[in-house]
């Protein structure tokens, strides 16, 4: 098998949910779900985590994810984007002789993440032409049916043309899904993630929320419930 790395970005400051990254989600911290899913999959040769947080670090060790070095603070800001992160770890590891074939960027905040979606990604990316294969999932309504609210506080629909069109009359969309980003290491692509060089792993819409916010903590916490009874039964 190809050599593969997972690399988890996670940082110390989050600002709306403080210390998310390490926040008790079901009887273990939030980061956890993320590296034992890695760990489930069996596909990685490094599972690293890069923060810059020690906390974080230790807590990282203690479910089974490397942390080699702790990132700079000119990495670990609001405005730092999650490739540059990755970008460094890749280099950093490099520059101790250790290159990989495939990076998986995993986010720490997707506990509902299931190993054999990863599976999946890597399989579908390893036999392709495609750079990029990552996790996405269906709109819950038509986006050619929605509107935003004006300055005037009226409403404004984004396509008027379709108000009359039956919804199943229109095309499916899909939105990124927040948990993971396999990438070919070493070759670039003109396009965005979203574009033609990426494979999107489509995942059913109840194992999919973002975690931005304590409105979206709690509403993972009854999906992850209601997923946890299903599985006994």
């Amino acid at each position: 098998m190809a050599k593969c790395i997972a690399i988890i970005p996670a940082r110390g400051g989050s600002k709306r949910i403080p210390r998310k990254n390490i926040k008790e989600f079901y009887g273990k911290t939030l980061i956890a779900y993320s590296i034992q899913a890695a760990l489930e999959s069996k596909l990685f040769d490094k599972i690293v985590v890069t923060t810059d947080d020690e906390e974080i670090a230790s807590m990282a060790k203690k479910y089974g994810a490397d942390v080699p070095f702790i990132r700079p603070k000119e990495l670990s800001d609001d405005f730092t984007a999650t490739g540059d992160v990755v970008k460094h770890a890749l280099e950093w590891l490099k520059t101790k002789g250790e290159t990989f074939e495939f990076v998986c960027t995993i986010y720490a905040t997707a506990p509902l993440l299931q190993s054999k979606y990863l599976v999946e990604g890597y399989n579908a990316l390893k036999g392709s032409t495609a750079l990029n294969a990552f996790s996405a999932t269906s709109m819950p309504f038509p986006i050619q049916r929605t509107f935003k609210v004006n300055d005037e506080g009226r409403c404004e629909m984004f396509t008027p043309e379709h108000y009359m069109t039956r919804s199943q009359d229109l095309e499916e969309a899909f939105q990124d899904a927040g948990q993971f980003y396999w990438t070919k290491v070493g070759q670039i692509s003109e396009e965005i993630m979203f574009g033609k060089d990426s494979i999107p792993i489509v995942l059913p819409r109840h194992l999919v929320q973002d975690i931005d916010t304590l409105e979206d903590w709690q509403r993972s916490e009854i999906m992850y419930k209601v997923i946890k009874e299903q599985e006994k039964l």
